[in-house]
């Protein structure tokens, strides 16, 4: 699915967000490097902007950017080249329930809108928490439920019958933005998600909402 939309994710994300989500990116960005001169991970690139943003905190020495869909990776290499920051990125095709690095590799691990897409959270988090070096953040970007009341019925209208209009006029693919709003309903309120890190290991574990409550990112210590 992902592989189908790859040449209008950007644009669509930009369109859906009203272009926040580069600047809720940055905020995630920061939040995951702690410290100077780490070494990054970013799981599900995509086409590299949150690798992109954890290089341009200034703290990551390098990042790797993981993906297991083609079409994004052959994006973010493009995207890359471009930029100047691109230079300290390096792209790996791998599978996040899987991470091809050994224990304990990375300074911090970020995700941006991955966990809603994996089979097996309790695994992916396992994961992320596995290759992260003792004292490292790990963070994920999530869309989530607004608890405004008002806002909530407004949010769920525009994401269940706006964003599928729009993303089949846009990138040719309804059935993808018609699994997004799904996929958020279907996924773990953040109070639920910050007790499953809790019980996979991570410590310290915060949630931080933004975008009236539409995102949040959650951050844990290994």
């Amino acid at each position: 699915m992902f592989g189908r939309i790859a040449h209008r994710y950007d644009l669509m994300n930009a369109l859906m967000t009203g272009g926040r989500h580069q600047a809720w990116r940055r905020v995630a960005a920061r939040l995951a490097c702690a410290e100077s001169g780490l070494l990054a991970l970013d799981v599900a690139t995509g086409t590299a902007d949150l690798a992109l943003a954890l290089v341009e905190t200034g703290r990551a020495r390098a990042v790797v950017g993981l993906d297991f869909v083609e079409p994004m990776l052959g994006l973010a290499q493009a995207k890359l080249a471009r930029r100047a920051a691109g230079t300290r990125v390096r792209l790996v095709a791998g599978d996040a329930l899987a991470l091809p690095f050994p224990e304990g590799t990375f300074g911090c691990v970020a995700s941006a809108f991955l966990l809603r897409n994996l089979a097996d959270l309790r695994a992916g988090l396992a994961e992320m928490r596995r290759v992260t070096a003792p004292g490292g953040r790990v963070v994920a970007l999530e869309i989530a439920q607004p608890t405004l009341p008002g806002f909530r019925a407004l949010f769920r209208a525009y994401f269940h019958r706006v964003v599928p209009w729009l993303g089949g006029l846009i990138s040719g693919d309804r059935d993808a933005y018609t699994y997004l709003p799904r996929s958020v309903e279907d996924f773990l309120p953040p109070e639920g998600l910050a007790a499953l890190m809790r019980e996979v290991g991570l410590r310290e574990v915060g949630v931080r909402r933004l975008g009236l409550g539409t995102v949040t990112i959650h951050v844990g210590v290994a």
